[in-house]
């Protein structure tokens, strides 16, 4: 005897909750296994899509500092590249997270909201998408979850409902990391006040020390007037006063670079204090307080074309701070018998010189790669924070400046940055 409408719907509607249940059973389970957002993202991701069987899916993380929807991770063919961004207020994604309301689109083509740059981009076709914003059951989206390409007929409402369980969770899960982040971070920066607090105490008497020798040392010349003039007293007469010179110069950059780190972890970020700057002394001396470690190393640090710059206004102390953090990050990079080079020339146009730091270290991952300089970047050093790339952005920003880096594994790595020689706030007025 055939069954009723009545039951086969009874059944359908008995085979979707048990969907439902599994999907929530496993998003429960994949989620709660980790705190990072990156992991969280590509284990609730995989779930979608093996639980409405789809070949496709992206989940795109909100960036308010950009007004970006940024494609965090995606699964299937063709895939997206991690940190493209996309404007929030475009495409099906944008209106999805605008409103926050999930849509169901079974063929995407003929819709005109369409973002087609991606498909273009990557040579990728869509055909059905389901696309649900990342919130909790109340409140505002963290981002947009994607997901393509049905492998058994079309996406619909069944698939809509589990995906909904899904995103619910995955963004109450974004949202704690993050929120866990912070208060890791909020910790670190006092612990860095304090840290910073106590180096700034620890220092002071090498200071006092260093201003104490320097005078007990002219006297010692000033007794010995005979010894002060011969060429080896006028050597090591220089010689001292280069390092008492050096250790004042790096005590007071010490305190400097403590309180920088401070400022980034805190989110605070001081106001460059422009001057006459000769940026080849800046490389000078960056390469120089790096020479001890590159040399047991084995690493080569040169420079090319700095001599030949125009002086430039810029925050020599902010400047130094950049390039030690880039040339310093590279020396653990670089194999025995490699090399370090800072090359910078003026551009044509006369208003900006451009500077690269060039390495023949291991290179970064295209994913690494794009991570740097965002809420995302990981220092691959073991301990490291990843401060040191936002601290880089921060000063070339304050400057008016644009950097951009190129790497390629087994080959190395080189950061662009380019620097006004007149900083925008200091440009003189148009005369119409």
């Amino acid at each position: 005897m055939p069954e009723s409408e009545d039951t086969r719907q009874f059944k359908e509607r008995i085979q979707r909750l048990e969907q439902e249940v599994e999907g929530a059973r496993r998003i429960s389970e994949a989620l709660f296994q980790h705190l990072r957002v990156d992991d969280i993202v590509k284990q609730a991701l995989r779930v979608a899509l093996d639980v409405v069987n789809a070949r496709n899916g992206s989940v795109l993380l909100a960036n308010s500092d950009t007004k970006e929807l940024v494609f965090y991770h995606t699964i299937g063919e063709n895939p997206v590249p991690s940190g493209t961004g996309i404007p929030w207020n475009k495409g099906i994604a944008g209106q999805v997270f605008h409103d926050a309301e999930a849509m169901i689109i079974e063929d995407v083509k003929m819709d005109p909201r369409h973002f087609e740059d991606i498909d273009i981009m990557t040579g990728f076709t869509t055909h059905d998408l389901i696309a649900i914003p990342l919130k909790r059951w109340e409140g505002d989206p963290v981002g947009v979850m994607e997901v393509m390409n049905k492998r058994d007929g079309r996406l619909n409402k069944n698939d809509l409902s589990i995906l909904t369980i899904i995103s619910s969770a995955t963004a109450i899960a974004v949202e704690e990391s993050r929120l866990f982040d912070e208060l890791k971070m909020a910790e670190l920066g006092r612990m860095v006040g304090d840290i910073g607090h106590d180096i700034k105490n620890l220092l002071t008497p090498v200071a006092n020390g260093t201003w104490l020798l320097k005078s007990e040392l002219e006297d010692l010349y000033a007794s010995n007037a005979a010894a002060a003039k011969s060429d080896k007293g006028k050597s090591s007469q220089k010689l001292c006063y280069e390092i008492l010179e050096m250790v004042d110069r790096n005590t007071r950059r010490i305190q400097d670079r403590v309180k920088e780190i401070a400022d980034c972890v805190k989110g605070l970020s001081s106001p460059p204090q422009f001057g006459p700057c000769k940026f080849q002394e800046v490389i000078a001396s960056v390469l120089q307080a790096l020479q001890y470690d590159a040399t047991r190393k084995n690493v080569l640090l040169q420079s090319q074309g700095v001599e030949e710059l125009p002086e430039i206004q810029a925050d020599e102390r902010r400047l130094f701070n950049a390039f030690y953090n880039l040339v310093n990050n590279a020396i653990a990079e670089v194999p025995s018998g490699g090399s370090i080079t800072v090359k910078a020339h003026i551009e044509p146009n006369k208003v900006s010189i451009l500077v690269s730091v060039v390495d023949t270290g291991r290179g970064m991952s295209e994913e690494v790669r794009q991570s740097l300089f965002t809420s995302r970047v990981v220092s691959r050093k073991p301990g490291g924070t990843g401060l040191g790339t936002k601290i880089v952005k921060d000063v070339v920003d304050s400057h008016g400046g644009e950097i951009s880096v190129e790497s390629h594994i087994g080959v190395g790595t080189t950061f662009y940055i380019r620097l006004p020689i007149q900083p925008p706030l200091l440009s003189p007025p148009k005369i119409h």
